[in-house]
C-alpha cells in the first residue's frame, strides 16, 4: 500500500466509528477491506462493530486471511456470528479454522440457534459472579475482567452449575457497602430473562416493557447462556421493521440497502409480487367482462369505478397496516381476531357512510350546478354511489384486518398480508359488490 493510502487509514482511523462507516461505505469491498486491513487495529475493531457497515462479510472475505481471522477473535460474539451467517460456506469454514479453540466453539454454538431468537442475537460475553462474593470482590473482578467483555450492563450471579441465581444493575454494586454479600444487593424480585428460543420480537417487548439494558438468556435447565443488549434488539427491529415495510410494499424483503443491490437481484425481488399481483388484477377485468351488459346500458357508472375501487382499497391497507403492526408489537394474539373483527365491522360502516355522503354530496353539487348531467336518474345514481362505498369500505376494512390473522394462522409472515394485496383483492370483490348494489337500485330505470 502506498503512503497516500496508509495516511488515508490512518484518517479513517482517527475519526468517531460511525464516521468512518460512512466512508468506507462509500468504497468498493476490496478497497475497503485494504483500508481496514492497513487502519490500526484497535480502531478497525472498533469499525468493524458498527452496526452500519454494509458488505461486512464481504469485506472480511476481502482482507487477508491472517488479518480477518485476527479482527474476528476481537470482535463482539454476536458481531461475529452476523458475519458468519452471511459468508459463503467455503470461506466460513476456512475462517473458522483459523480461530482460537475456544473461539471457534463459540461461534459454532451461536450459529445452532436460528438468526430471529434470543439464542441467535445473543453474545456470550457476560460478567458472571459467585454468590459468595462480597462487592468488593465484585467489583475488583470487573476492573480486572471488564476489557474483555463488550459492554457491563449488569452482573449475573451463577451458582456452580451455572443456573442464573440473580442480575443486579452496576449502578446498584456501585452504590452498595463493599463488605455486604454481593447477592443481597438490588431487589428481591425474580430477575427477567428469557429463553434461548424466545422469538426476537418477544425479546424486544420484555426489554421495552421492563425498560432492561440487557435480558439474560436461559436454556431448558435455567443456565444462562449469554445475554441480549438492547443495541442488538435495536438493530434487530429495524431490520424487522425495514423487511415489513418492503413487504408491504409489495415485494420481498431486500435484506441489503437500496444502493448496494445489483440490478438483476432488484428485478428478482421485485417481479415476483407484481406479476402476482397482476395476475390478481386480472380477475378485476373478469369481473368487469361479467357485467358488460349493465355497463353498456348504465356507462356512467363506470365514472365511479376508480373512486370506488381505491376507497375499498384505502380501508383495507389502512386495517392490514395497524392489524401487522399490533401483532408485532404483542398487542393481538390470534386468539384476538373476533374482537378485531367486532371492532372493524362497525368502524368500516362508519367510514364508509362517512365517504358514502360526501360521494352523494359530490354528485348532487356536479348534476345541480350543471358541472355535469348524470341523467334524469342521477339521484338513484347517486344512492348507488353511497351505498356501494358502505359496502365497499366495509368489506375492506373487515378482509383487511382478517388478512394478517389468516397468514399467521398458516405459519406465513402477517407482513406478506401486503397493502397492494389487498388492495387487489378489495377491487375484485368491490366490482361484485358495487354492481350487484347497482342492479337493485337502478334495475328498472337505467339497467
Amino acid at each position: 500500500m502506498d503512503l497516500a493510502q496508509v495516511s488515508e487509514a490512518r484518517r479513517l482511523a482517527a475519526l468517531h466509528p460511525a464516521d468512518a462507516v460512512e466512508e468506507l461505505n462509500e468504497m468498493d469491498v476490496s478497497e475497503a477491506g485494504a483500508m481496514l486491513a492497513s487502519m490500526d487495529f484497535r480502531a478497525s475493531v472498533g469499525v468493524f462493530e458498527q452496526a452500519g457497515l454494509d458488505h461486512a462479510d464481504k469485506i472480511i472475505d476481502a482482507m487477508p486471511q491472517d488479518k480477518a481471522s485476527a479482527l474476528l477473535t476481537e470482535i463482539a460474539a454476536d458481531r461475529r456470528v452476523d458475519v458468519f451467517r452471511k459468508l459463503p460456506k467455503n470461506a466460513g469454514a476456512r475462517l473458522l479454522e483459523r480461530l482460537p479453540a475456544e473461539t471457534r466453539a463459540e461461534v459454532e454454538q451461536l450459529l445452532s440457534y436460528p438468526s430471529d431468537t434470543a439464542g441467535g442475537l445473543m453474545t456470550t460475553e457476560f460478567f458472571r459472579a459467585r454468590p459468595e462474593w462480597t462487592v468488593a470482590q465484585g467489583l475488583d473482578a470487573i476492573r480486572t475482567g471488564s476489557a474483555a467483555l463488550e459492554t457491563v450492563y449488569a452482573i449475573y450471579i451463577v451458582d456452580a452449575q451455572g443456573v442464573l441465581v440473580k442480575a443486579i444493575s452496576l449502578r446498584d454494586l456501585v452504590t452498595a457497602d463493599p463488605l455486604a454479600p454481593i447477592s443481597s444487593v438490588g431487589t428481591t424480585r425474580k430477575s427477567f430473562s428469557v429463553p434461548v428460543d424466545a422469538p426476537r420480537d418477544e425479546v424486544a417487548r420484555l426489554i421495552s416493557k421492563y425498560d432492561l439494558s440487557a435480558a439474560p438468556v436461559l436454556d431448558a435447565s435455567g443456565k444462562i447462556l449469554g445475554i441480549v443488549t438492547v443495541d442488538d434488539v435495536i438493530d434487530a427491529i429495524i431490520d424487522t421493521d425495514t423487511e415489513d415495510a418492503q413487504k408491504l410494499g409489495g415485494l420481498e424483503a431486500l435484506g441489503a440497502p437500496y444502493m448496494a443491490m445489483s440490478f438483476m437481484a432488484m428485478i428478482k425481488k421485485r417481479a415476483g409480487w407484481l406479476c402476482a399481483l397482476f395476475l390478481s388484477e386480472m380477475l378485476t377485468a373478469s369481473a368487469m367482462q361479467t357485467y358488460e351488459t349493465e355497463l353498456e346500458k348504465a356507462v356512467v357508472l363506470t365514472l365511479f369505478i376508480p373512486l370506488i375501487m381505491s376507497s375499498g382499497g384505502n380501508s383495507g391497507s389502512q386495517a392490514t397496516s395497524l392489524i401487522i403492526r399490533a401483532l408485532a408489537l404483542g398487542e393481538l394474539r390470534l386468539r384476538d381476531w373476533w374482537r378485531v373483527a367486532l371492532r372493524e365491522l362497525p368502524s368500516g360502516l362508519v367510514l364508509g357512510s362517512l365517504l358514502g355522503v360526501i360521494g352523494v354530496i359530490r354528485i348532487i353539487i356536479w348534476q345541480k350546478a350543471g358541472i355535469y348531467d348524470y341523467g334524469e336518474h342521477w339521484f338513484l345514481i347517486a344512492l348507488t354511489v353511497g351505498c356501494a362505498l358502505v359496502g365497499i369500505v366495509t368489506f375492506g376494512s373487515l378482509t383487511g384486518s382478517m388478512l394478517p390473522f389468516i397468514m399467521q394462522r398458516l405459519g406465513f409472515d402477517p407482513a406478506s398480508a401486503s397493502a397492494p394485496f389487498v388492495a387487489t383483492l378489495v377491487d375484485v370483490t368491490g366490482l361484485v359488490i358495487y354492481f350487484s348494489i347497482a342492479i337493485r337500485i337502478l334495475g328498472g330505470t337505467l339497467l
